[in-house]
């Protein structure tokens, strides 16, 4: 019962969060997330990273191109989630922008076929949406679990790094045993060092 009750908490707390930030306007999008990746090249964890993990915005996420033109630029393996079913996903390589089409649910996909094996994890940052974040790293996200499985399987291999505007990031969350956390928070106004100790 009580974590029917939790579930119902977290479901109504993302659907609030998602037309608040579905609200912003394309312009505030735009400049924030500028700002946000511009503090994120700037980040040592990046700057350290051979291999970096992306995703591809939908309904006004925090932006990623300049953080992929960077990580291409200066050589660094580039990766992007690719839905297999369901609830299921990988991350694969991309070598250019234009080996991202649109796949499941009309979000842009990697069109190869190098998977992210445990050899890339050495020194690898992993850039990752949420609908919310709290100031200990704990991430609301649309609510598919693949994030938390994902970051589950890298373990303690990956540094986990949430991108969000300052709107999406509460004092606390509600969280479930299987939720991931994140070792920091971007947003347009700050970098979060989270006490991630779930």
């Amino acid at each position: 019962m009580i974590g029917a009750v939790m579930e119902e908490n977290r479901d109504v707390l993302r659907g609030a969060a998602i037309s608040q930030r579905n609200s912003l306007s394309r312009a505030n999008c735009q400049s924030w997330s500028r700002a946000i990746q511009a503090k994120a090249l700037r980040l040592p964890q990046y700057l350290a990273a051979r291999s970096v993990a992306l995703y591809s915005p939908v309904q006004n996420e925090v932006e990623t191109e300049a953080i992929l033109e960077d990580a291409l630029g200066v050589g660094k393996q580039v990766f992007f989630p690719k839905l297999h079913r369901r609830d299921g996903a990988e991350f694969v390589q991309v070598i250019s922008k234009r080996e991202l089409v649109a796949g499941r649910f009309g979000i842009a996909e990697p069109t190869g076929t190098n998977v992210l094996s445990l050899e890339d994890c050495a020194n690898l940052s992993v850039f990752i949406p949420g609908v919310l974040f709290d100031r200990q790293g704990h991430r609301l996200g649309r609510g598919g679990g693949w994030y938390d499985r994902a970051l589950a399987q890298l373990g303690n291999r990956g540094f986990f790094i949430g991108l969000a505007y300052e709107i999406q990031v509460v004092d606390s969350l509600p969280t479930a045993s299987w939720d991931q956390g994140v070792h920091y928070v971007i947003t347009e106004n700050r970098i979060i060092d989270c006490d991630n100790s779930m």
